[in-house]
């Protein structure tokens, strides 16, 4: 088998490592990998992974402990088990390292459903510890699985932004400005301002490289760049949600906007390298939001039943969406992987690819 691991004081080194394939115990299962989808979002996992603890689900084999896996979100399918009501054949969605196999502890396990109950996984968001077994799906539609690894944990948390800002009451804003609006996250919560009449009218910010294709998607009332960011209206009350995580821009951006920057809801960091808070940022009405929080909290106030409701509709909708704006690039394996993996942690993939790699 093999995993493709990075460096963790150094994210773009990377390497592609052949272990020894596992085996499992009474009431494990072996799931091969079969795809899974990698954008930005998951340099984010690296950033903040010991932080939130991104490092632990997904161990080197190799017990590396300078190496570490980055989670993907994707499909596997269980190859050999030892587990009751888990058969061969089936199918799950949900969180896997970038891999050939994983061994996991099924519990819970519903038709629908299964937890993976591994000892190291205990303590980590039990959101990432749930998988779908898509083949008890009566609609589940293996052409749309590419969509789904793609959209499905990104416009998760664009609900959970929009579901956020809507209950504030948009925190008494006016407008709301998305920094990094040229990603898949920002176009899911752009997607649904757009669609909700009860929101303020939205400023996107992006590179100057991409500000092209932010006009293309003619969802915000006004687009500029970080370097013409003094453009935007400082008169009146503003909410931002940055999914850059560009210290000087964002400074720049509080400064300018003054006593109406009513809250700043820090998300992604696709400027992962330019994180360290610049002078001027105002510190006391930001925020670091954590979906998985947000989706825990959701499922106590409605139910894990109308929480996927509201949210299964909200995806479908959004994902179709934004598949006008995207094509699908296909990468061949883990050294397909580790071809273009630099051009991630440095953003150099154009905005409308999606990239999904085939084990």
């Amino acid at each position: 088998m093999s995993e493709f691991q990075i460096r963790k004081d150094n994210f773009a080194t990377n390497r592609v490592v052949e272990t020894v394939a596992p085996s499992i115990g009474d009431g494990e299962i072996l799931v091969k990998v079969d795809c899974f989808a990698f954008t930005a979002n998951n340099i984010t996992y690296a950033v903040l992974g010991d932080k939130l603890g991104y490092w632990q689900f997904f161990p080197p084999s190799n017990a590396d402990t300078g190496w570490g896996i980055i989670p993907v979100w994707g499909f596997a399918d269980v190859v050999a088990s030892k587990a009751p009501d888990m058969p061969v054949g089936d199918r799950l969605f949900g969180y896997f390292p970038p891999a050939a196999f994983l061994t996991m502890t099924p519990a819970r396990v519903t038709e629908q459903r299964m937890l993976d109950a591994s000892a190291h996984r205990a303590k980590l968001p039990p959101g990432y510890n749930n998988y779908t077994r898509v083949n008890a799906e009566p609609s589940y539609d293996r052409r749309m699985d590419n969509a789904r690894m793609l959209f499905w944990p990104l416009h998760m948390t664009s609900f959970c932004l929009w579901d956020l800002l809507k209950e504030k009451n948009w925190f008494d804003a006016k407008q709301i400005v998305i920094l990094s609006a040229s990603s898949k996250t920002s176009i899911g919560l752009g997607h649904a301002l757009a669609a909700d009449a009860s929101a303020p009218p939205v400023v996107a910010l992006t590179s100057a490289r991409n500000l092209g294709f932010v006009n293309q998607l003619k969802l915000y009332k006004q687009a500029t760049t970080y370097d013409e960011l003094a453009d935007i209206d400082a008169s009146i009350p503003t909410v931002i949600v940055d999914m850059s995580g560009n210290g000087d821009v964002l400074a720049r951006l509080h400064v300018h906007l003054g006593d109406n920057m009513k809250r700043c809801i820090k998300v992604g960091l696709t400027h992962w390298d330019e994180i360290q808070p610049g002078a001027g940022t105002t510190a006391e009405r930001s925020e670091f939001f954590f979906a998985p929080g947000h989706i825990q909290m959701r499922m106590k106030d409605w139910g894990p039943d109308e929480l996927a409701k509201r949210t299964s509709v909200f995806l479908i909708d959004t994902a179709v969406k934004s598949l006008g704006s995207l094509h699908f690039e296909k990468l061949d394996g883990l050294n397909g992987l580790a071809a273009v993996y630099v051009d991630v942690c440095e953003g150099r993939v154009a905005p409308d690819q999606g990239l999904i790699v085939e084990m």
